[in-house]
């Protein structure tokens, strides 16, 4: 199915298992909804899958997106599908989204699950501010910049690229007190991406919350160590 926002169309997949509450699942930057819907099999709720564009099958042109579009997105999406009690699973990129979801939707929001969660300022080395500098520099002299950015930024077109620029610089730290449903914050040991201390600051912000640290796994901990997840997930939403 799909959904017309703001000339964008949302694709999505809404399992239906008539339930009161409803896992809505929100991927990472990059991913589609298939990246959870392993997830689907083994949970009795309904269940909520979609592609944020310009991923999966969602529209590719947008423009003048930021993270609070994206998250306007999802509630007038939850509106549409009449779905008035739901738990909130996001990914990385889709951790974002859910915060600014649980703190906006907090009377109707049950769980919050947060995976390998983006969406906190970073720590900077530095050599971050180094690197700034240096690119400045370049730029100022009409130098080759193109090779600066990361992997997921030097991948988009230009109208992406500063929605890429306004989600990252973001932070939504002080979100995280507003925060009234309970939590479980799920990171993997190995995590490059969204490092432990942002997860151990999850923990300490978000009042009730319950932060577990899959071994052996890395940004990805719910493919890395798919039946921990599954076993975490289900017992904390069931």
């Amino acid at each position: 199915m799909t959904k017309l926002y703001r000339g964008a169309h949302i694709f999505y997949r809404f399992f239906d298992r008539k339930t009161d509450v409803v896992n809505v699942f929100l991927h990472g930057w990059g991913c589609d909804h298939t990246s959870f819907l392993f997830c689907n099999k083994h949970l009795k709720q309904s269940a909520l899958f979609l592609d944020f564009p310009p991923f999966g099958k969602s529209s590719k042109g947008i423009k003048d997106w930021t993270i609070f579009t994206y998250a306007s997105m999802v509630i007038s999406l939850l509106s549409d599908l009449k779905i008035k009690r739901f738990n909130l699973i996001g990914h990385s990129f889709g951790g974002r989204v859910a915060i600014i979801l649980a703190v906006l939707c907090k009377d109707e929001i049950e769980k919050l699950v947060l995976v390998d969660s983006a969406g906190l300022k970073p720590h900077r080395s530095i050599f971050f501010y180094m690197k700034i500098w240096a690119y400045k520099i370049k730029r100022k002299l009409g130098l080759d910049i193109s090779k600066y950015g990361s992997s997921d930024y030097l991948a988009l077109g230009s109208d992406m690229r500063k929605i890429f620029k306004s989600i990252v610089n973001t932070h939504l730290d002080e979100f995280l007190p507003f925060i009234k449903a309970k939590t479980l914050v799920v990171f993997g040991e190995n995590d490059k991406t969204t490092p432990l201390y942002m997860a151990r600051k999850f923990k300490r912000k978000i009042k009730d919350s319950t932060l577990v640290i899959l071994k052996n796994a890395g940004h990805f901990c719910f493919v890395d160590m798919r039946l921990e997840f599954l076993n975490l997930v289900k017992n904390f939403l069931e």
